[in-house]
């Protein structure tokens, strides 16, 4: 069985992140919104990934109805092909950031391959580190370690911990926080969840009750997008609202405000970046099939900002990758390297279109071959430092 300690040492002594750092070392960490200029990034390995197991919080399911007919889910290592061009197109991320001037670094490696077991869980095996943004979040000079909602990712914080090492070593100023870790045990999930009816769920969709149930401080740093001093935290299959509690009693004290953010037409909610993503100040990128509740968008209509629905995705949720776990609305996950620039995903060309429209520079950059390994680009980064201080772009607030 997986031992998290031997583990830790493990990376920690045989790993060294990959970097192109070019920044002064007492000024490594500080990013407070997801557009101003990037400066530091983690981007994501796939490598001895594996799929994620059956848990009390998870049920996969193949994309393809006729390939589901065929066989059951996988279990264990994904095949190394798969492996290989995921990482090829990471890499390629990873380089043309690097071509911006941005400093790269990845994360180490980690037998994803063993069991895991705790006093109140185990599981077959683990998953990966294709999406560091999952896991890990920069809040201002903080960085903070999230709870997770699955027994697979219980450990992926391990993965980053010699790169959050270097960097509380090199910058006085970092603070570090890892979020109490909840037992995953069985209790602290609604199985019944996956037996609903789409009618019966659609019914209970402003319940906002998931399968995680509120008994614990539960949240994915995906479910966070920071605007500043606000920052807006989805309520979902992933986090919930003892999550959401022990993030505002954690931040706002430091002057933050935290905001909970619901979308009821999704009813199976996982990680905000790809349904609400805030492209510079005052616009957001929208999901016309997931709009946020009409009271919570009153506060950004407010102060001015402006939502623009993104364009049908070039896949349905069947022409998917086979085994992405993700919706088609994967097409909204893109990365800003700046309020003008931003990197989308090759194939979608009615997005590029649209972001050209409003101004934006594309980077169009092919990258399906990571999607089922849980994300596209803004899932397979981590953003450490952005150029760009403290603001308020909420005045009616302040």
């Amino acid at each position: 069985m997986y031992n998290a300690f031997s583990a830790a040492e493990s990376v920690m002594e045989t790993s060294r992140p990959r970097d192109t750092d070019r920044s002064s070392a007492a000024h490594r960490v500080e990013s407070w919104n997801e557009w101003d200029p990037l400066e530091e990034v983690v981007v994501g390995r796939v490598d001895g990934a594996c799929f994620s197991p059956t848990e009390p919080g998870y049920r996969a399911e193949i994309r393809d109805p006729v390939l589901a007919r065929t066989i059951p889910w996988p279990r264990g290592p994904k095949h190394p092909r798969v492996i290989d061009a995921a990482n090829r197109q990471l890499d390629a991320l990873a380089a043309v950031l690097e071509g911006e001037g941005v400093s790269v670094r990845r994360p180490a490696a980690v037998k994803w391959d063993q069991p895991l077991r705790t006093p109140t869980f185990e599981v077959e095996n683990m998953y990966c580190t294709g999406c560091p943004r999952d896991v890990m979040i920069t809040i201002g000079h903080e960085i903070v370690e999230a709870t997770m909602s699955r027994r697979a990712r219980y450990f992926e914080h391990l993965a980053y911990r010699p790169i959050v090492y270097e960097l509380f070593n090199a910058d006085p100023r970092m603070a570090w926080t890892s979020a109490p870790k909840p037992t995953m045990g069985d209790a602290m999930y609604r199985t019944e969840f996956w037996d609903y009816s789409d009618e019966e769920r659609h019914a209970r969709m402003h319940d906002f009750e998931f399968a995680v149930t509120q008994d614990e401080v539960i949240f994915d740093a995906a479910d966070i997008t920071r605007c500043g001093r606000d920052l807006f935290v989805q309520e979902s299959m992933t986090t919930n609202r003892p999550g959401i509690a022990w993030l505002k009693r954690h931040l706002e004290p430091r002057g933050l405000r935290v905001h909970p953010v619901h979308f009821p037409y999704d009813l199976f909610p996982s990680h905000i970046d790809c349904t609400f993503v805030p492209l510079r100040p005052g616009l957001v990128l929208t999901n016309p099939e997931r709009p946020i509740l009409e009271s919570e968008a009153t506060l950004f209509k407010a102060n001015g900002w402006r939502f623009v629905d993104a364009p049908q995705p070039v896949s349905t949720n069947d022409e998917m990758p086979a085994f992405c776990q993700s919706s088609k609305w994967l097409a909204m996950n893109l990365l800003s390297l700046s309020p003008t620039t931003v990197v989308v995903e090759a194939g979608e060309k009615p997005l590029i279109r649209m972001m050209k429209g409003l101004g934006f520079t594309v980077i169009d950059l092919p990258f399906r071959d990571v999607f089922e390994f849980g994300g596209s680009l803004h899932c397979a980064t981590w953003d450490i430092r952005r150029r760009g201080g403290l603001e308020s772009y909420f005045p009616s607030l302040d």
